[in-house]
Formats: structure tokens, C-alpha cells, sequence
């Protein structure tokens, strides 16, 4: 019996990426959603939509009988997981084969055998996959944990047996590591997974992500599809991923996806799958692999895969849902050039990465397609300007993948669309990406899963602009400036002659000051000539300028004095006088900011779970004040200074907007 219509059982990005696929191949398709995702694009783009409650996913997403209700009630004969929510549960692959509903995905023993993190590694350990040394039992308590750790030997890493997504992890390099982290890691797993259960391994030095995408069918046909290279992570979630990877030979790749799929065998595995494994960087024999886990579902990542492989994963899920057997062999696997995909998330860089949340008052993505080279951006995402990016789901917005016949082209490529990509509203992590794609390390392929932290240790703060880049900047600006200068003097009413617009202007970015003049169609940046063609109306958002053969994109925004430029992974604030004024700027006062140390600040929006102190307590630096929940994750917040409790602003279980005052020091 072929599927005919398709209930997907999750939200956003790949609600979207699956409606697309079934309505290609003709499927009907049922969204679910929330009271929060009520008018979100999914629900939108499908034939019809079923209600399942309000929007913590728990009371949502899932309900596997609300679900189960909602496929008999349109009749969908078919469900598709997506990623996250119920896509890994095995329970739920049990109550759909009761009912006689297709479940898109593997059979439910090879989820149960690969969803536990202690029984998977016995499967690969008796499969001939390369395991990681680490404890595989339950571990009592923090005492049991500690002795583990001292015989493995440090580093070691404590994981929640079910956990997932980044969640439930702490990394350990001391006893007093173990220590603190240990029930933190068990309360994690309780929280997020309804299991406390953790285990204990060591962890690999120089480390790098590398996953192989299995895809089987129900007649016994397993492949692999090449490789992808995830090592680019932040606190263990992933950022850009790229397929195939930089580090991996074919002789390494033929050797890990033949593990790979003796493991998929092993369980019985059919439809698409994923085997995580961490990769010694250091190890350059090409045998420094060792099994992580296996994800038993789509991966995020998988566009990639898609791009260089030519083949549509999602249509192949269903059609091996459908019976069918696989149309094509191992060596009909091909690699053709080079895709990268960035995770665009509301998070904002510039402030550690907390999670940012609210209403997408501009959403402009870049056009996608094929440019005149063939080198093609494509955009997945499942947000629409105006809609919110809110507190109960995950914050990514979109993904965006760029394909090219290189490595560095598909990079250069993801530079460019990610200077055409307008976010407004919540913070989001655009120049950040932009940053790494133009980072020399990133581009020379040598990258670990420490990159994020080596690199950026204090923070991001922008990425670093060239003198060629700033001049170019400043050019810019200044005929903005000159735009914006035409425009006002047509104003009707005005005393006198009409005054023609300035040429000469000053430009100071950052500490340095440039003097541009522009006559005509002559534009000089410090005397010397620069070739410069764009168009700028006052109030447009993006300028696509050309600098001979090279093209900029700038999203500028106009603030007082001159506009913030915002190109290359950072903003730049340009200060833009006349130049007969600009000799009085010397005589501004400089404003400086107020002290704000002696308050602790909510630094996003969440929940107060804890509350340490009380008005007149003593506090030193360092010492736990309160602990923030947002995006399933629980945040520690310090005391930055010692001193004395004066006043405490905010309650225990107080939903707390961004910068909210929490405490006051004396």
C-alpha cells in the first residue's frame, strides 16, 4: 500500500523541508501545532492542520496519542518525525505500527538499540566499530564517579544516558570537576529525558565531528553516503557543518562507512540514519575514529549530503517507508564539489550566545538559486517576517547552505549570502558565522571541536576588517551621507537659496578618520581614487555596491551623526561630518556610560529557578547567586565582585524578561 498522505509531527524548518518533498512526489500533508505555531508557515503550507495544545512541547508535540488522533481523524495513513520532539522515541514507532500507521523512520528495536547511549556502544563495541575507552554501567554516586574518572584518566566527559542535542554534558579535566558537575549532569538528564542515568569516557584530544550518513532499505540494502564534518560546535551544538570533510581521505571513508553500515546491519536498520564519530585530528594513520552514537532520524545537517550527493534524503525515507528498495548501489555514491551549511540561530554573539527570543520584525533572506558560476545558495527555514521566534522551541531561524565546485568558493559564497541576510528583532548569530567562514584556520580545513572556544576565548566581538575593507566602508558611507544631505535640501520652505550637498566629507570608524571626497562619479578616499558604483536611496536597508570587479552587500541603518555598516561579520559605527564641520568635533563631550557592576542583571529571557541569597547577605566574587533556565538549559550567574546583598528585585519561579535587574550589591 503506497502512502498517500503524510502527518509530520513537528514544526518550523523541517515541517517545511518535509511538506515540500511529499507535495513534490504528490503525498497529501497534515501539520500539528501548538497554540504558539498557530499561523507559523507549516501549518500554512500543508493541505490541512491539527490543533494538539498549548506551547510547551511536553503539553504539544509530545502527545504521541494526540498525534495518533490527529492521523485518524485526516486519515493519514504515513508519519514523518522530523528531528528532535518524538523522532527518536521508540515507543512511539510501537504505537503507530498498532494502529497500522506507516512511521517514516527506522523499525522501533534499532531506535531502542541506538537511543541508549551505554547499550549502543556494546552493539558497535560486538559490530567491529571503534569505540571510545569509558565506563559502560550505571554509576551510583559522585564517589563511584570520581574513581571512574581517576582510572580512565583525564580529560573525561559525563553524558546523561539519554541525552542529546548538547544537553546533560559536562566536561571534566579534575577530580573537583567531577565533583561539581556530576549531579548537575544527572538533574539535566531528569530534566530534559525523564532519565538520570550517566556515564563516563574519555575524551579524545585534538577532536573532531565526523558523522557518515547511512540510508537503508526494508530488503536488506544499506549504504553510505559519504561523509559530513561537524566539528564547528558551540557548547556541543553544532554551527556549520560541510560535506565532504577536509580531514578524511577515500581510503578513510571507504573504512568508516563499511563499520558504519555492519553496525546498521547489526540492528536491522532501514531509512535514513546517522553515525556520529569522533575523529582524532592528531591521529594521522586515518584509524583515529571511534563510535559516539547513532542518531536514528534526519540529521539538521543533511542538506548538505543532499548537495553533493544529488539525491533528496527526505524522498528517500519515504519511499523506503513505502517498501520500495533503494534505485541505486554503494558505487553509484558520488561526491561532487563542496556544500556548507551555517545554522543561522537567534542567539546573540556579542553577548555570549544567550538565547534571544521575540517577534522577526524583518526577515529577508538572500536569493537563492544558481549564480553564473554554478555555485548555488539554498535556504531551509520554516520562519516568516513578523512571526516570533519564541522561548518554548528551539532558536534556530534558518539554515543556510551554499554549494560550490571547491571548498574556498562554497565558503566565499556563504560570505556573500550571509551579507544579503536581513534579520531585525531577536539578536541572531549572522556575524558570528561570517566570522568563522573568513577565519584563516576555518579555511584551511584544520579545524577541532575546540575551534569556537581556542579562537574565540573572550567572546566574540566582530570579525577583524581589513584597511581595504574600512576605506571601502567609509566611501560608502559618505555617499549615503551625501544622499541623505540631497534629499534634505529639497525640502520645501527652507530660508534662501537651496544649498547644493557637501563633496567633502569626514568619515572617522573605529579610531581612524578618513577624509573622502566625491565629485561626479570620482570618489577619493585619502587622495587616492577608488572606483565605486552603487545606488542609495535614503531608507534603503541593503547597498549593493561594486568596487570594480568586486561586489559588497552592506545592510546600513541610519543613527546619529552617520549609520551603522554591517558587512563581513561585524557592524561598524561610522561618525560622517562635512568637512568644515568636522574640525569642531574635537570640542563634543564624550558620554560615558553608567556603572552598572554593582547590579546582576537577568542576561536573557527565563525562568529564576534558584535564588541564592538574601538582602544583607555577604557575597565573594565567583560565588552562585541565581540560576536562569532558558532554551531547556540552566545558566549559573556569579557574583562579578565581592560585597553586600542591598536589595533583591526579583522572586524565585519569575519569568524574567532580558536585563532585568535580579539583585543590587552596595
Amino acid at each position: 500500500m503506497a502512502i498517500t498522505k503524510i502527518l509530520i509531527a513537528n514544526r518550523g524548518e523541517i515541517a517545511c523541508r518535509v511538506i515540500r518533498t511529499a507535495r513534490k512526489m504528490g503525498i497529501k500533508t497534515v501539520a500539528v501545532y501548538s497554540d504558539a505555531d498557530a499561523r507559523s508557515p507549516h501549518v500554512l503550507m500543508a493541505d490541512e492542520a491539527v490543533h494538539l495544545g498549548p506551547p510547551p512541547a511536553a503539553q504539544s508535540y509530545l502527545l504521541a496519542d494526540k498525534i495518533i488522533e490527529a492521523c485518524k481523524a485526516t486519515g493519514a495513513d504515513a508519519v514523518h518525525p522530523g528531528y528532535g520532539f518524538l523522532s527518536e522515541r521508540e515507543s512511539f514507532r510501537k504505537a503507530l505500527d498498532a494502529e497500522g500507521i506507516i512511521f517514516v523512520g527506522p523499525p522501533a528495536n534499532a531506535i531502542a538499540a541506538m537511543g541508549d547511549k551505554i547499550e549502543s556502544k556494546k552493539l558497535a563495541k560486538a559490530a567491529g566499530v571503534n569505540v571510545v575507552p569509558g565506563y559502560v554501567g550505571v554509576i551510583e554516586d559522585t564517589e563511584h564517579a570520581v574513581r571512574i574518572s581517576n582510572e580512565i584518566g583525564y580529560p573525561v566527559m559525563m553524558k546523561a544516558s539519554a541525552g542529546g542535542g548538547g544537553k546533560g554534558m559536562r566536561l571534566a579535566y579534575s577530580e573537583q570537576d567531577v565533583r561539581e558537575g556530576f549531579e548537575a549532569t544527572k538533574r539535566e538528564g531528569l530534566n530534559s529525558f525523564g532519565d538520570d542515568r550517566v556515564f563516563i569516557e574519555k575524551f579524545i584530544e585534538s577532536p573532531r565531528h565526523i558523522e557518515i550518513q547511512i540510508l537503508g532499505d526494508q530488503h536488506g540494502n544499506i549504504v553510505y553516503l559519504n561523509e559530513r564534518e561537524c566539528s564547528i560546535q558551540r557548547r556541543h551544538q553544532k554551527v556549520v557543518e560541510e560535506a565532504p570533510s577536509p580531514f578524511v581521505s577515500p581510503e578513510m571513508r571507504r573504512k568508516m562507512g563499511e563499520q558504519c553500515v555492519a553496525l546498521a546491519r547489526a540492528v536491522g536498520y532501514f531509512s535514513a540514519g546517522t553515525v556520529e564519530l569522533i575523529v582524532s585530528g592528531a591521529d594521522k594513520t586515518g584509524d583515529g575514529f571511534y563510535f559516539l552514537e547513532m542518531n536514528t532520524r534526519l540529521q539538521v545537517e543533511h542538506p548538505v549530503t543532499e548537495e553533493i550527493t544529488g539525491l533528496d534524503l527526505v524522498e528517500q525515507m519515504i519511499r523506503v517507508a513505502n517498501g520500495e528498495e533503494l534505485s541505486f548501489r554503494q558505487e553509484d555514491v558520488k561526491i561532487n564539489g563542496w556544500a556548507i551549511e551555517n545554522r543561522v540561530y537567534a542567539e546573540d554573539p556579542y553577548r555570549g550566545f544567550l538565547p534571544s527570543t521575540g517577534r522577526l520584525i524583518r526577515y529577508n533572506p538572500p536569493e537563492t538559486g544558481a549564480d553564473e558560476t554554478g555555485a548555488l545558495v539554498r535556504v531551509d527555514d520554516g520562519v516568516v517576517e513578523g512571526g516570533e521566534v519564541s522561548m518554548f522551541y528551539d532558536p534556530m531561524i534558518a539554515k543556510l547552505i551554499t554549494w560550490a565546485p571547491t571548498r574556498l568558493e562554497a565558503i566565499d559564497k556563504q560570505i556573500a549570502a550571509l551579507d544579503q541576510f536581513e534579520i531585525e528583532g531577536p539578536g541572531h548569530n549572522i556575524d558570528f558565522v561570517s566570522a568563522l567562514m573568513q577565519h584563516e584556520r576555518f579555511r584551511s580545513g584544520n579545524i577541532t571541536t575546540g575551534f569556537i572556544a581556542e579562537e574565540y576565548p573572550e567572546g566574540f566581538t566582530g570579525a577583524p576588517a581589513s584597511e581595504t575593507l574600512l576605506k571601502r566602508l567609509s566611501a560608502i558611507g559618505a555617499f549615503a551621507a551625501m544622499a541623505q544631505a540631497d534629499r534634505a535640501r529639497r525640502i520645501d520652505g527652507q530660508l534662501g537659496k537651496r544649498l547644493s550637498p557637501p563633496t567633502d566629507w569626514q568619515v572617522k570608524i573605529g579610531d581612524a578618520i578618513h577624509d573622502v571626497v566625491i565629485n561626479g562619479d570620482d570618489v577619493t578616499v585619502d587622495g587616492e581614487a577608488m572606483e565605486l558604483a552603487l545606488e542609495y536611496t535614503p531608507g534603503d536597508r541593503l547597498i549593493e555596491a561594486e568596487f570594480g570587479e568586486e561586489q559588497l552587500a552592506v545592510k546600513i541603518a541610519p543613527v546619529r551623526s552617520g549609520f551603522v555598516l554591517t558587512v563581513h561579520g561585524a557592524s561598524h559605527k561610522l561618525r560622517i561630518l562635512p568637512a568644515h564641520a568636522a574640525v569642531h568635533a574635537r570640542h563634543m563631550i564624550e558620554k560615558i556610560p553608567p556603572d552598572l557592576s554593582r547590579f546582576l542583571i537577568c542576561p536573557m529571557p527565563g525562568l529564576l529557578v534558584a535564588l541564592n541569597v538574601r538582602e544583607g547577605d555577604k557575597v565573594e566574587a565567583g560565588q552562585p547567586l541565581a540560576v536562569i533556565e532558558a532554551m531547556k538549559m540552566e545558566n549559573i550567574l556569579r557574583a562579578q565582585k565581592a560585597g553586600v546583598i542591598k536589595s533583591v528585585s526579583a522572586a524565585q519561579g519569575e519569568s524574567l524578561p532580558v536585563d532585568a535587574i535580579i539583585l543590587e550589591l552596595e
